[in-house]
């Protein structure tokens, strides 16, 4: 079967910076559903198209195409009371940007006596990428499926 709108994707990847060093690698296969979801970086989607189970897409990305470019703005300091006592430089917690829009993921990058520098870009922001990955399975994905914009299994623990 052959990769195009409303199939359901199942790969592993590996992203490296251009360096070669290794940033991000699935643990197990991965799935998500094809057609313009994002689901996964757009650019994957279109090297991906028309592909089958058994083939490779190896694309360098440019951060706008990967995981978005670095935002100055998205770097906050925060009352160092808002955190918990054990707050380590490197954790990770979910917070709402002050206009009240989604939620965002935020990294410690530096505590201070009573401030906390958090950054709300992705690790790996800013970065142009090497994204390899194979595609290990392609089949139609069920009604259901489309309905909720995404693939059963990828995130099994995501019901909402």
């Amino acid at each position: 079967m052959i990769i195009s709108k409303d199939t359901v994707v199942t790969l592993t990847y590996i992203v490296r910076d251009l360096e070669g060093k290794l940033l991000e690698e699935s643990d197990e296969p991965v799935s998500y559903l094809h057609g313009g979801y994002d689901n996964i970086f757009p650019l994957v989607e279109e090297a991906l198209e028309g592909k089958t189970a058994g083939d490779t897409a190896d694309l360098k990305l440019q951060p706008a195409d990967a995981f978005g470019e670095y935002e100055e703005e998205l770097v906050r300091l925060e009352p160092r009371e808002g955190f918990p006592d054990d707050i380590e430089v490197g954790m990770q917690f979910v917070g709402s940007p002050v206009d009240g829009s989604q939620e965002m993921l935020y990294t410690v990058t530096d505590i201070a006596e009573d401030k906390v520098v958090v950054d709300g870009n992705h690790p790996y922001a800013g970065q142009a990428v090497h994204f390899q990955c194979v595609v290990s399975d392609v089949r139609a994905a069920v009604a259901d499926e489309i309905q909720h914009r995404h693939a059963h299994g990828a995130h099994g623990h995501n019901h909402h």
